[in-house]
């Protein structure tokens, strides 16, 4: 049996990662691009040294980690910087990804989805794929989800929406888009996401 490989994506607070957690339940492996980025940024990453030599000493922290809080003022700020950092990072999250998809095919899984907040933003992904699935939201549902959960203040929200592919352009990319406005429930989500997964054969 073929493995299908399905792009997930969604610009943050979309409801991305609980449409993940939701196809993980009825039993696709989930490729997370933000969890092996992070891994690869943690101390003794495989990332750490480049991005050393890259920015400095002054961008790892007392662990050995990246700083994020550091890099993400940085490359909010220095679109130059931010596509040097993608250059390091984004190899090592396609590496580890196909890895981590390989070794699930390996084991019969009939659906493996690289969860990728990225995804309209790189060109890269889309020809590796079966199917991209969009998780799309209007931006104040989204600055209100994450005001909420994170206690950033909407005007820092609204820049990161910003410093994200936007959303006509990630919808243009998407074979099939689940609707997650502020006014669906989560039970209504998850009768989407139960749609698309046995659509997919799960």
């Amino acid at each position: 049996m073929q493995t299908l490989q399905v792009g997930l994506t969604g610009g943050i607070g979309s409801g991305k990662s609980t449409v993940a957690q939701l196809l993980a339940q009825r039993g696709a492996a989930i490729v997370d691009a933000d969890r092996i980025a992070r891994d690869v940024t943690a101390p003794e990453g495989a990332a750490i040294d480049a991005i050393r030599v890259a920015f400095g000493a002054e961008f790892i922290d007392a662990s050995g980690a990246l700083d994020r809080l550091k890099m993400r003022a940085l490359a909010f700020e220095s679109p130059d910087a931010r596509a040097q950092l993608e250059a390091i990072v984004h190899p090592l999250v396609g590496l580890q990804s196909q890895i981590q998809a390989r070794a699930a095919a390996a084991s019969g899984c009939p659906l493996v989805v690289f969860d990728i907040p990225l995804l309209a933003e790189s060109g890269l992904w889309a020809k590796r794929l079966n199917a991209v699935v969009v998780v799309d939201c209007d931006a104040e549902t989204q600055i209100a989800r994450v005001a909420q959960r994170s206690g950033l203040a909407p005007e820092v929200v609204e820049k990161i929406i910003h410093s994200q592919a936007t959303r006509q352009h990630r919808r243009s990319t998407a074979d099939i888009v689940i609707f997650n406005g502020r006014h669906r429930s989560l039970a209504e989500l998850a009768s989407d996401v139960h749609d698309l997964a046995t659509w997919f054969g799960l």
